[in-house]
């Protein structure tokens, strides 16, 4: 398999103090809970709230509609929800990559059910030629071209997630 570099890790550095500047005025005194799409943004999440001063408070949840394949089956799964009540707050779910949006969309209106104040997404890649749903990204690290990306939380069957900077696979 040979791996090729896309988005450089100086480059990944560069926008999370870009995204994490414009979350900090943005969120500045509310009452912020980062939601992390567990696996895959669990390395973006991290390192662009370890570059914020914005008081927060941390959930994890995983979905799935991938499984075992590179392709959405567009039936979504929550394997773990937030464990907190999240009503009257400023969510601010974030992922690693909008493909379909099918898996957002769910996830958007499974959260809102819990009345929080106020949603929205902060997503480290966006494949827009995948969209099947519409998904308003309010804070985007990287558009990408329609590739299959590993590295920086990005895997194949859970391996490479670790490399520092997104690569694909040709």
């Amino acid at each position: 398999m040979e791996i090729k570099e896309l988005v450089s890790r100086e480059t990944i550095e560069n926008r999370l103090d870009e995204l994490a500047k414009k979350l900090d005025e943005d969120y500045i005194d509310k009452d912020l809970v980062i939601v992390s799409v567990l696996r895959g943004a669990v390395f973006f999440t991290v390192e662009l709230t370890l570059r914020m001063k914005s008081k927060m408070q941390f959930e994890f949840v995983q979905v799935s509609s991938y499984g075992e394949n590179t392709e959405s089956s567009g039936s979504v799964q929550v394997k773990k929800d937030v464990s907190s009540d999240i009503s009257g707050k400023d969510i601010l779910i974030v992922e690693d990559i909008i493909d379909s949006g099918i898996t957002m969309d769910f996830l958007i209106k499974h959260l809102k059910a819990k009345n929080p104040r106020s949603i929205k997404i902060c997503s480290l890649a966006s494949k827009p030629e995948r969209r099947k749903v519409d998904v308003n990204i309010d804070y985007l690290g990287f558009e990408v071209p329609n590739k299959f990306l590993i590295g920086y939380g990005f895997d194949t069957k859970e391996y490479y997630r670790n490399l520092p900077y997104i690569g694909y696979v040709e």
